[in-house]
């Protein structure tokens, strides 16, 4: 089958820097491809070029005919004086219409559109509302194909996991560029890196590019030791960690334990926790029966909750939970109803804010980090202001830049950076991997494994929640911080089980859905028992024919023959374990 898109020596340059140097590639029926690479590396420009939105520089770029495809990228428009409900159901008459689609019904609730309101003008829409609302308009339609351009950057981690199964369940192409690693690992199957104008292509999701990248620096032996030790450090905590962490562990496991065989864990929990009370004392930061409201709705009534000294917090909720309220709370920017907010003596608290802080506009990048302090110390490690610039994001030749020609991405990474050289002992996060790509969030990461101190984070980046935070907290809305030991699968379950009365009293047609998608799922589950059979079979055929192989040592004739064979039962293998993939995905 011919590919839905190719490109044939596509190159495309912005100034003098070449993002795309002479690429060939295609995207075939069916194909989920997660597009990585750092942040200016070519990405966006990639995805413009597919779809047809920037003409190459030299190259073809070419789409089968009668392509239907949806493209949602960063810019944002909608048209002028329409409705949220005239850009989402622009397709149908009437609503009777688009309430008898259960997969219509499931965008709209999904990703937070009947919570906006169908009525409400789009121009009164905030920008994560506009996301979400142009996300909505492009999945309503019939599609072969989907570019995303950072798709989940304004969900909460109830709607990134609703949109991983919308997409796998559509069995439609999808070409998304994401820095989300949890969605990336569950939604992937093939993953292209961007860099130096070229386009590298892996078979899988994050932690299978992961392991590429480690095993290839293994094997090139260069001397960029930071870079092979962070890849190995992050192999080292797909391997270690639960499954839930890593939803597709389809990497050779051997290979990945000899990889990591030496690799410490992410961090000292105990080592940590002693010197936080060292540095902290017992009282951090409480709350006591606190009461906070916003217009009519009440986010926290009465609460007492107490942050200890080396707490580890994520706290979780779906968006206008009061998730930002509570931290703010926590940093005294606003006052309770009732109660009060205690802090240690020895508090020395940051607070990383979605709204950009007032930045010096009149210094460049480094001038700006040293402002605050020349070095700062992680827990056992000393870095200058250089250098913590360079891990989050500033290369040097990009530290000059004066901080009035930063981008809004940039600006973000220059505030995270002055927060941390003043060296805090008290961290609140609120989005903190917004506009970071993969390799600096995990230099963020690496930072913060280290780091000895208190952090209470909010982030849809389920990936970074299990990876830095111990202790998992909720807000359900009632009111109340609800602790949960099972961490974000055990926020999830509950929310789905919250769903189940709402599901209950759907109207017929929905209900109807339902059985037909529980005898989905039975046909499914025969069709993987009849795959796993067949695999049996294909593999008992192999060994023999292995077997036959050594047999014929001396027969040239009988050699190629018999490996002939052996090719073709190989080929029906691999078709076999796609097929048994792809079944198992439905199932999950």
């Amino acid at each position: 089958m011919a590919n839905l898109v190719n490109l044939e020596a596509v190159s495309k340059s912005y100034g003098v820097k070449p993002l795309l140097d002479g690429v060939s590639l295609g995207v075939a029926a069916g194909q989920r491809i997660g597009v990585v690479g750092l942040n200016g590396g070519g990405k966006t420009t990639l995805l413009e070029v597919l779809s047809g939105l920037a003409a190459p520089d030299s190259g073809r770029v070419s789409h089968v005919g009668g392509l239907r495809m949806a493209v949602v990228t960063q810019r944002t428009e909608l048209p002028d004086g329409s409705s949220v409900g005239e850009v989402v159901l622009e397709r149908y008459g009437a609503e009777h219409e688009w309430a008898a689609d259960a997969r219509v019904r499931s965008i709209v609730d999904g990703l937070g559109i009947t919570a906006i309101g169908l009525d409400t003008p789009t121009a009164n829409l905030s920008g994560g509302e506009r996301r979400r609302v142009s996300l909505a308009a492009a999945l309503t339609g019939e599609l072969d194909l989907v570019v995303l351009d950072e798709p989940t950057n304004h969900l909460d981690v109830e709607g990134v996991q609703w949109l991983a199964d919308h997409l796998l369940n559509r069995r439609i192409a999808v070409v998304v560029v994401t820095h989300d690693r949890w969605f990336l690992d569950t939604v992937a199957s093939l993953t292209w890196e961007v860099a130096n104008g070229r386009v590298e292509q892996y078979e899988g999701g994050y932690a299978d590019w992961i392991f590429a990248r480690a095993e290839r620096a293994r094997l090139a032996a260069t001397a960029e030791e930071k870079r092979q030790n962070l890849a190995r450090k992050e192999l080292a905590w797909l391997r270690r960690g639960p499954q839930a962490r890593s939803s597709k562990p389809r990497y050779r496991i051997d290979a990945a334990e000899a990889l990591i065989a030496d690799v410490p864990p992410p961090r000292d929990s105990v080592e940590l926790m002693a010197f936080a009370k060292r540095r902290l004392g017992k009282t951090v930061l409480e709350l006591e029966d606190t009461t906070y409201t916003v217009g009519d709705r009440t986010l926290l009534d009465h609460v007492t909750w107490r942050v200890g000294p080396g707490d580890r917090i994520g706290l979780v909720g779906v968006n206008g939970s009061g998730k930002t309220s509570l931290l703010k709370l926590l940093g005294g920017d606003v006052e309770g109803s009732t109660g009060r907010r205690i802090e240690g003596k020895t508090v020395a608290l940051a607070h990383l804010r979605q709204e950009l802080d007032d930045l010096p506009g009149d210094l460049r990048v480094l001038q700006a980090i040293e402002q605050v302090a020349g070095s700062v110390v992680f827990g056992k490690q000393e870095m200058t202001a250089s250098q913590l610039g360079e891990k989050l994001g500033f290369p040097q030749e990009r530290q000059w830049t004066p901080v009035g020609d930063l981008s809004g991405g940039e600006r973000r990474r220059l505030q995270l950076c002055r927060l941390l050289m003043a060296e805090p002992n008290v961290l609140l996060l609120d989005e903190p991997t917004n506009d970071l790509d993969i390799d600096t969030l995990q230099q963020l990461e690496d930072l913060l494994d280290g780091w000895p101190g208190t952090m209470v984070v909010v982030s849809h980046d389920r990936y970074l929640v299990e990876r830095v935070c111990d202790t998992i907290v909720a807000l359900f809305g009632d009111g109340r911080i609800t602790h949960l030991p099972g961490g974000i699968e055990e926020y999830l379950n509950r929310r789905a089980l919250a769903k189940e009365p709402a599901a209950a009293a759907a109207p017929t047609a929905a209900k109807a859905e339902a059985k037909k998608s529980a005898a989905d799922l039975r046909a499914a589950q025969k069709d993987l028992g009849r795959l796993e059979r067949k695999l049996d079979q294909l593999h008992a055929k192999e060994e023999k024919l292995h077997a036959a192989l050594l047999e014929a040592a001396t027969d040239p004739a009988k050699l190629m023959s018999l490996n002939a064979e052996l090719k073709g039962v190989q080929a029906e293998v691999a078709d076999v374990e796609g097929r048994w993939l792809e079944t198992s995905e439905l199932l999950e």
